[in-house]
């Protein structure tokens, strides 16, 4: 921890939680900053109060208090963009916590912006990729701004330390808080994301205890329910023929993922700092939405344009993992993303049975499903001696190597 307080900051916004971290942090940029702090609390989804947030805030001398509703703004402009990629990291991850980290930090240098402060800080540690996804954000829309990241700095390096400090200092803790966690949680409107602890040993299955968004597949009903979602341009904007903002819509469909267990993943990940880490996430509502986007477009994507997009999507889905949302080639590559979803549009139905996604129908007015083409009856539109010379063209080349192996 610093003897002497650093004088190059006036004044700094926090993102803050209210809980042991932040409020540790709050109070250590007080005293070792001397610094006037401003904080920002997000509501993203994440299940829980805020308000009291603003109470801890007051109570250790803040002035100037943002909470704000970005539920509605992350769907839209973040989560529904990223989807309509079909991004999956390492081919697994839906990027829950990925996704939401540009738009806190977009936020806090708006508020930066807005109340003069020439910093900002987070608490995320100098482990994860976490502080290089807010990070590059900051640096990315404000250039000349000071970061402070304090797990980068102070000596509290452990729980038991950050819990000592709190009590130095009559920091208010919540009872629960005062206890070891068995593992880590972060939330928001798409996803859970639970590791640390007894989650490190990756041969060790999670005890039940350590999922929150879905019930196990096991309990799951015994009886399959069907839904539909409608897309327009490659979002949904409608769940079983109602229209829903958003929001909303990802909220509907977290309720049926939950009900039938779907969503859970155990995955071994590689961090962009360059070690391994076990997290378990539940992804109920985005998994059914990623097998719904995937469906519409099988039957409204051109092959040469569908395929590309496979093509693109790891690129894709890393630069967010990694933080790179405000990047020039993330924006290059969703403008690309963007235009394949012009004719994006129809209707999928989906069976939901015991954690399983199963899409049983789709259908679109731009479909390019052609029956008089594909089908095993009669036809009048395919020229089936057509594909001897197609055939032979492409074997062309083939021939020709097999002829000078020969030789």
């Amino acid at each position: 921890m610093p003897n002497e307080p650093k004088k190059d900051v006036k004044k700094v916004v926090l993102a803050y939680s209210g809980g042991l971290d932040t409020s540790v942090i709050l109070r250590w940029l007080q005293e070792n900053y001397r610094c006037e702090v401003v904080t920002f609390t997000a509501d993203l989804g994440q299940g829980e109060e805020l308000e009291p947030a603003r109470k801890k805030a007051q109570q250790a001398g803040v002035k100037e208090i943002f909470i704000e509703d970005l539920r509605e703004e992350f769907v839209r402009d973040y989560v529904f963009p990223m989807f309509r990629a079909n991004a999956l990291y390492e081919g697994m991850y839906l990027l829950g916590t990925s996704i939401a980290r540009p738009l806190i930090a977009k936020k806090q240098i708006e508020i930066a912006n807005k109340t003069g402060a020439d910093a900002v800080a987070h608490g995320a540690t100098g482990k994860g990729n976490d502080q290089v996804r807010f990070e590059l954000t900051y640096y990315a829309l404000k250039p000349d701004v000071k970061v402070i990241a304090p797990w980068r700095e102070w000596g509290l390096n452990s729980r038991t330390k950050l819990l000592e400090y709190a009590e130095a200092h009559q920091i208010p803790i919540t009872r629960a808080k005062s206890g070891e966690p068995p593992f880590s949680v972060d939330a928001n409107l798409l996803h859970s994301s639970s590791e640390g602890r007894i989650l490190e040993d990756p041969w060790v299955e999670p005890d039940e205890m350590v999922y929150q968004r879905t019930i196990a597949p096991e309990a799951a009903p015994d009886k399959a329910e069907y839904v539909e979602i409608e897309f327009a341009r490659g979002d949904a904007v409608g769940v079983n023929g109602q229209k829903l903002s958003p929001a909303m819509l990802l909220t509907k469909l977290n309720e049926l993922g939950k009900k039938h267990g779907i969503g859970r993943l155990d995955l071994v990940e590689n961090r962009y700092v360059g070690m391994k880490s076990r997290g378990v996430y539940e992804t109920p509502g985005g998994t059914i939405l990623y097998y719904a986007h995937r469906a519409i477009e099988s039957i409204t994507l051109d092959r040469g344009a569908a395929h590309l997009k496979d093509e693109l999507m790891p690129r894709y889905a890393e630069l967010i993992y990694f933080g790179y949302w405000f990047a020039p080639e993330r924006e290059a590559l969703q403008a690309l993303i963007d235009h394949t979803q012009a004719n994006v549009s129809g209707t999928v139905r989906l069976k939901l049975y015991k954690g399983n996604t199963i899409v049983c129908g789709r259908k679109s007015p731009h479909s390019l499903y052609s029956l008089s083409h594909v089908t095993f009856e009669e036809d009048s539109v395919y020229e089936q001696p057509d594909a001897q010379g197609f055939i032979k063209l492409n074997a062309l080349r083939l021939r020709l190597l097999a002829m000078a192996k020969k030789k």
